[in-house]
């Protein structure tokens, strides 16, 4: 049966979808999607793109080439970009619940403490409760400290905000020390280098929303999604060439 014959319908990427989560939803398989769209680059989806479905569909076209990525490896890519995303997500309404004192500011810090753990989930069972656990909380202590930053900022504390900083960074020294140390893969220096260019990008985020400067920071967003994907993207590289065996 050729792909032609296949009944096809359309879906339109929503926030948080996954070409996983996509195929789960129309009883379908990754690779089938991916055949299904034929030209068309699926490693990243975006919000208001326009798939083919296959629904019900589980076996991949045989003409596929053979070089193309597995559904193991596509798995792993679309959940730490997800996760990465999230990270700025939550991170940008935080600060926005803490900057105008909205009334859902302990709602949204919950939610983005969980990000932390959701990575935890993601790194255990490559690397071991231990690790993960580690990851977590260098993760979780780089959040809290860019809260304690707005803080002092709003606060017009200099010297807070000096200081602060100077643990912030320290913090993701700490960051790509670490995953340096779990992963050959993964350089100190490169992850260092992303690390302080966002923070660099949150304390602007921060800045602009404490002056008011509601335009750069929504032109600001889009530099964060891209530099959160590189991170994503460089952990996800690491990670299949540390386990190849585990993604095949």
């Amino acid at each position: 049966m050729g792909p032609f014959s296949r009944r096809t319908i359309l879906h339109t990427v929503q926030p948080n979808d996954s070409l996983f989560w996509i195929a789960q939803r129309y009883n379908t398989t990754v690779e089938a999607i991916i055949s299904a769209n034929p030209g068309v680059d699926l490693s990243t989806i975006y919000i208001g793109q326009v798939i083919n479905i296959w629904p019900g569909y589980k076996t991949p076209d045989k003409n596929r080439p053979a070089n193309c990525i597995t559904q193991a490896q596509l798995n792993l890519s679309n959940h730490l970009r997800l996760l990465w995303e999230q990270h700025i997500t939550w991170t940008r309404l935080t600060i926005i619940s803490m900057v105008f004192n909205l009334p859902d500011v302990d709602l949204v810090t919950q939610r983005l403490l969980r990000n932390p753990k959701d990575f935890e989930a993601a790194l255990a069972p490559l690397y071991g409760e231990q690790a993960a656990s580690r990851f977590s909380e260098l993760l979780r202590n780089h959040l809290i400290i860019a809260a304690d930053l707005v803080n002092a900022a709003k606060a017009g504390d200099n010297n807070a905000v000096a200081q602060t900083e100077r643990i912030w960074y320290d913090n993701a020294r700490n960051i790509a020390a670490f995953l340096a140390s779990i992963n050959p893969y993964w350089s100190r220096q490169e992850w260092e280098n992303m690390l302080f260019k966002h923070l660099a990008l949150v304390k602007d985020e921060a800045v602009f929303m404490l002056t008011n400067e509601f335009q750069k920071g929504i032109d600001l967003y889009d530099e964060m999604e891209r530099q959160a994907m590189m991170m994503a993207d460089v952990m996800t590289s690491g990670i299949l060439k540390q386990f190849p065996e585990r993604f095949r």
